[in-house]
């Protein structure tokens, strides 16, 4: 089901005239599902290789069986294989006479050859490597997965902000409007001057310069959007989420690292690969061991079918490695070198960790004290503004202190859009550090 509207939603948006309602979870969804980001697809396939290289490590467990048949005309120089025919000539037999050269003859053989690995830990090993590396390859799916999210996430929250921005520059020119309105009444009543309709005019039209602004810049926040989720970029999106404050549960440091360590996938992955190279220098050092192998083979011999006799081979095959050269050493040592830089790169992993975890946390709690702070000075810009609206009104007062309270109020609502970008942004920063980005946007 859950795949089905993915792919009704993935048509809508390419087919669709009319805005297309999307949603923060929606937008997600459709870019983790397989036909969604680029990385994703990427992903999958890395996942296939990884799979066939197991199958292709297991097939050496396996027994190898091999069917062949041969019909072939063949003349030999028994001279050339060591035979002298000067010993027979020195034997002398009535009606017979030596002739090394021998053929055209006919040789028939239908075939069936078998081997079969019985001991060798260096196979096991590699398999064991290859099994582990599937693992890996999940688990980077998996981060892959989160990092898509994030991503989109992030380009989501821009577009919002976008949105957010266009709606407040609208609103400054509305009330700009109106202020331009009110001081053109004032004047018409007397109570005004000329250049008080200037100064609301100048206003007006760098409010306007600013509205400009927020609009290509909204559109371009919901082209990222659109590429970021692998969408036709002439699809228009109108997104039902917006900026808003949601609480976050309190959570300590160190609740915070102990289950980013156990929820990250990129950790998980590293730790497989980790186990992979530690497997891998396990099989090179294996190679050492003797190992034990079975062999045979069955099948009809003659100079063609009709009087072709059956024939068999058995046997087992003991191996022990004694010089190659140094190449086996070589590769041991370069396995241990791989071996220990994974090792490296998981510790550095999950330092890492710790300071993405951090850094989430110091910028959730700044963003939520900017938040109440930009609340505050909104509520406080917007009673400045009706105060000296009515002061003007009143007479008791000059444009120019409506100006200046308007200017407030513009820098108080852009303040609180940044405000809530930067909180939701924090929100997300924490869930990615923490390895929960998809769980957090169900």
């Amino acid at each position: 089901m859950r795949i089905t509207n993915l792919l009704l939603l993935t048509a809508s948006l390419a087919l669709a005239v009319e805005p297309v309602q999307l949603s923060l979870k929606r937008a997600v969804d459709v870019a983790v599902s397989p036909e969604g980001s680029a990385r994703i697809q990427l992903a999958d396939e890395a996942l296939k290789q990884a799979q066939a290289r197991a199958l292709e490590q297991r097939a050496a467990l396996l027994p190898n069986v091999d069917a062949s048949f041969s019909d072939q005309s063949r003349t030999e120089n028994l001279a050339a294989l060591g035979f002298n025919p000067a010993i027979f000539s020195a034997i002398p037999i009535p009606g017979f006479s030596f002739n090394t050269f021998v053929g055209p003859f006919t040789t028939v053989d239908a075939r069936v050859t078998g081997t079969q690995n019985v001991f060798d830990f260096s196979i096991i090993r590699r398999y064991q490597a290859s099994k582990v590396g599937v693992t890996a390859a999940r688990s980077d799916a998996d981060a892959t997965q989160e990092q898509v999210a994030s991503q989109v996430a992030r380009a989501y929250l821009a577009a919002v902000r976008g949105d957010a921005d266009v709606e407040t520059a609208q609103a400054n020119v509305t009330l700009s409007e109106a202020l331009l309105k009110q001081s053109e009444n004032e004047k018409e009543a007397g109570t005004g001057t000329g250049i008080e309709i200037t100064r609301a005019k100048v206003q007006l039209a760098n409010d306007r310069q600013r509205l400009l602004v927020a609009q290509n810049a909204r559109h371009s926040a919901h082209l990222q959007l659109l590429r970021a989720m692998n969408m036709r970029l002439d699809v228009e999106l109108q997104l039902t989420d917006k900026l808003q404050y949601t609480p976050v549960d309190a959570l300590t440091m160190d609740a915070a690292k102990a289950q980013a360590l156990k929820q990250r996938p990129d950790l998980k992955a590293q730790q497989d690969r980790e186990s992979n190279a530690r497997l891998s220098a396990s099989a090179t050092k294996l190679e050492r061991l003797p190992s034990l192998a079975a062999f045979g083979d069955y099948g009809d011999i003659g100079t063609s079918l009709t009087n072709s006799v059956p024939t068999r081979t058995v046997g087992i095959q003991v191996r022990v490695p004694l010089f190659d050269g140094g190449r086996r050493d070589a590769r041991r040592e370069e396995s241990a070198s791989q071996y220990r830089a994974e090792s490296v790169r998981t510790n550095d992993l999950k330092e890492q960790i710790e300071l993405d975890v951090r850094l989430a946390l110091d910028s959730l709690q700044s963003a939520d004290q900017q938040v109440k702070v930009a609340q505050e000075g909104l509520d406080l810009a917007n009673s400045e503004l009706t105060q000296a609206r009515r002061r003007y009104d009143a007479g008791v007062a000059v444009s120019v202190e409506v100006t200046d309270a308007q200017t407030r109020l513009e820098r108080a609502r852009d303040n609180t859009t940044d405000a809530l970008y930067n909180y939701n942004l924090a929100r997300l920063d924490l869930a990615q550090a923490m390895g929960r980005v998809r769980s957090t946007l169900q």
